[in-house]
């Protein structure tokens, strides 16, 4: 498997994957990614400003399997945040959703971001597992109040 910069082939596989996700958690509600206005031409909004990234794993068939991005949140106080972490059913338990948010990580810390905040939810069960682990620390509420917070109850943080 492979990680590389998302490709405008890539938007509707994606926003296949990420429906299908929140779908099956009941998230295909307002205030979601699932009704996001840039799900369609997700390349053009990542590639479109230097401090954004979105980035897309590849299985050995050449087939997009998830994908997980970062933008600014919050810019004067350094604050990116964490976007579409989804994964297609086949590609889980693989250790994939950690090597994206490295990779997350990784290009928000160059684009000169200090934190990467996320916002989730409890239905997400593999988000409220994972993110812990990969050094997130939970928030007893949002950073500042965005156009998901109303939907999510899960808040965190963490220093880049």
């Amino acid at each position: 498997m492979i990680i590389r910069p998302i490709q405008k082939s890539d938007n509707q596989t994606i926003k296949h994957i990420l429906q299908t996700d929140l779908k099956e958690a009941h998230l295909d509600i307002p205030g979601t990614a699932y009704f996001d206005d840039n799900l369609d031409t997700l390349n053009d909004f990542y590639d479109d400003n230097p401090q954004r990234g979105y980035f897309v794993v590849v299985d050995d068939d050449g087939q997009v399997v998830g994908g997980a991005g970062f933008a600014e949140f919050d810019l004067d106080a350094g604050i990116a945040e964490l976007q579409k972490l989804y994964l297609d059913k086949s590609a889980t338990g693989h250790g994939l959703s950690y090597r994206l948010i490295d990779t997350v990580e990784k290009h928000a810390k160059e684009a000169g971001y200090k934190k990467l905040y996320i916002e989730t939810h409890h239905n997400l069960k593999a988000a409220i597992h994972i993110y812990p682990k990969a050094g997130f620390t939970r928030l007893d509420g949002p950073i500042k109040q965005s156009h998901h917070s109303g939907a999510m109850d899960g808040f965190y943080v963490k220093d880049i």
